[in-house]
């Protein structure tokens, strides 16, 4: 490709509109070759990628933050910004599915929520201070964001947001502040009961996502971050109630990609090693996948609740013998890769 074409395509984050091709002198049949090359990879209508950069990029959020900017080139209007899984796949916050969501955006002036061309655009009203800019994109800021994924998504992912938000900083105060702004919208009491039940101690969106479906078990309020040691090993769990503890148990732990660049095998080991040391100390457990918390959660809810009774039957609720043992994480470990 020309020089003038690939520093526009830098300075737009390695994306090009089919018009700047045109106007580089390019004509169909050239970018239809370099499609066929991997040399340009099409993100919409009138859009196209940088190959390379496509390829590089993480599929959990690079590849969605070039899906935005492409969006934004298209959208011709002023009177927007992005919004719920977009604003939170730009802030951090997790979204249910990064790779495949829709392009957000709110606006003041629209007729009803739409989807067009794979942006949905809301109807929804918002204050200057409610925005904020990130590298490059204005969107919804931080408070605002997790309440409209609590509307958009329902309780399990506005507590994921919410959790979020708090291990970013965010207070619960200024959920509740921002929540004030939103009398009579729609899904209030969702919204409401997803900032109480927040828990910044939740390390991961999948973790949140658990904690959800162990409140709707009804067994009690789980504890987050449960460490137990003996002085010679530590080790923590995702969260506990009473002597049973739950497990978010999401595949990235597993692949060689894993974050801690550990083989798969060791990591299956170090596991092995671990749960047999917690249930030393007569602790029953769960373990669930985003599987069980959606296609399966039926089955799920019986399945644990039965493992759940089954700890309770065999070691019973008191948990004062574990005091001496006990050790306590005081903030979620920093870097910590979601599910």
């Amino acid at each position: 490709m020309y020089l003038p074409l690939i520093a526009l395509m830098q300075r737009q984050h390695g994306l090009v509109t089919s018009r700047q091709l045109s106007d580089a002198g390019l004509d169909p049949n050239d970018v239809r070759r370099l499609l066929k090359q991997g040399r340009l990879v099409r993100l919409r209508r009138g859009v196209y990628a940088d190959g390379e950069a496509w390829v590089a990029a993480d599929p959990f959020r690079g590849r969605p933050i070039l899906r935005i900017r492409a969006a934004g080139l298209g959208l011709r209007a002023e009177d927007y910004v992005f919004s719920h899984d977009s604003a939170a796949i730009a802030l951090r916050l997790g979204a249910p599915d990064p790779r495949t969501s829709l392009v957000h955006v709110s606006r003041p002036k629209v007729h009803g929520d739409a989807d067009r061309n794979g942006v949905k655009h809301h109807l929804a009203p918002y204050q200057p201070q409610d925005v904020t800019e990130v590298d490059g994109l204005r969107l919804l800021a931080m408070p605002r964001t997790v309440l409209d994924m609590a509307r958009e998504h329902g309780r399990a992912h506005g507590l994921a947001a919410c959790d979020a938000a708090l291990r970013h900083g965010v207070s619960r105060a200024e959920l509740a502040d921002q929540l004030s702004t939103m009398v009579a919208w729609p899904h209030s009491r969702c919204m409401r009961w997803c900032i109480e039940h927040a828990d910044p101690l939740a390390e991961s969106y999948l973790e949140s996502l658990v904690r959800d479906f162990v409140l709707e078990l009804g067994i009690g309020a789980p504890e987050c971050q449960f460490g137990l040691s003996d002085g010679h090993t530590t080790a923590f769990v995702d969260m506990v109630v009473r002597r049973h503890f739950f497990e978010a148990d999401g595949l990235l732990k597993y692949p060689s990609g894993n974050p801690s660049g550990k083989d798969p095998e060791v990591v299956l080991v170090e596991e092995k090693r671990r749960h047999d040391f917690l249930t030393g100390f007569k602790l029953g457990s769960s373990r669930l996948t985003y599987v069980d918390l959606f296609s399966g959660r039926r089955a799920a809810l019986d399945r644990v609740g039965r493992e759940y009774a089954d700890t309770c039957a065999r070691f019973g609720t008191d948990i004062t013998d574990l005091a001496p043992y006990r050790v306590s994480r005081t903030r979620p470990r920093t870097g910590v890769t979601p599910g």
